[in-house]
């Protein structure tokens, strides 16, 4: 059984061991105040004077130094069979987590991150960079962003999906990742998808986060 070590009624920035600027971790903690680092991004949080409220994962990238900044924060998880992004989300309970540093500097990291995605279906969790916001597509789902934005879509599996509001509409296709894909889509107007399995990735620019939020989360109320 997976033990909730963060429960929380707000949003959770989680940050990874990635590279990340002080700008990105401020956009995402207006939006998700609640602060955790997966194991070596304890160090990155610190390195932008900003301090978790928890620390999970297997701790084996995590400094001496950030351990003992961080003493009676640090929730160790030993199992090496999953990674310290499926760690820490599994043990989140929050309407939605905003993942900083996973999307980067490494292909098999951030192939493992979008695994985890997929593997976590009931978790609402956007993956954050400089340039996009990453994430799973519920079932049906809808967007409302400008005319003309980029809207990708990327299998992690066998699905089958409708869409209103797109240039090139997902209706009789058979997406698989190693035949048709979705990415470089065209927003036309208010964006309604529909898929028949949790395997369809979301990968929008950055600055739809809140959009994207809006649409996962129909009714949660804006920070002032």
């Amino acid at each position: 059984m997976t033990e909730v070590i963060v429960p929380s009624t707000e949003g959770v920035t989680l940050a990874g061991g990635g590279r990340f600027s002080a700008r990105l971790l401020a956009e995402a903690r207006a939006l998700a105040p609640v602060l955790v680092a997966a194991d070596g991004g304890a160090d990155r949080l610190l390195g932008l004077g900003a301090e978790p409220s928890a620390v999970i994962g297997d701790f084996d990238s995590i400094s001496k130094a950030a351990k003992l900044r961080l003493a009676g924060r640090l929730h160790p998880i030993r199992e090496q069979i999953t990674t310290d992004f499926d760690k820490a989300l599994r043990s989140i309970v929050a309407p939605f987590v905003l993942g900083l540093g996973f999307a980067g500097q490494r292909l098999d990291h951030g192939l493992a991150v979008l695994n985890g995605l997929v593997s976590h279906p009931d978790k609402r969790c956007l993956i954050l960079s400089a340039t996009d916001v990453t994430f799973l597509a519920p079932r049906d789902l809808t967007l409302r962003l400008p005319v003309g934005s980029r809207l990708s879509l990327f299998p992690m599996g066998p699905v089958e999906g409708e869409s209103q509001g797109l240039r090139w509409p997902l209706q009789g296709l058979k997406f698989t990742p190693a035949g048709m894909i979705g990415t470089s889509n065209e927003v036309s107007g208010p964006v309604h998808l529909r898929f028949d399995a949790d395997l369809m990735l979301v990968i929008l620019p950055r600055s739809a986060v809140a959009a994207a939020l809006d649409g996962l989360l129909p009714d949660r109320v804006r920070g002032g």
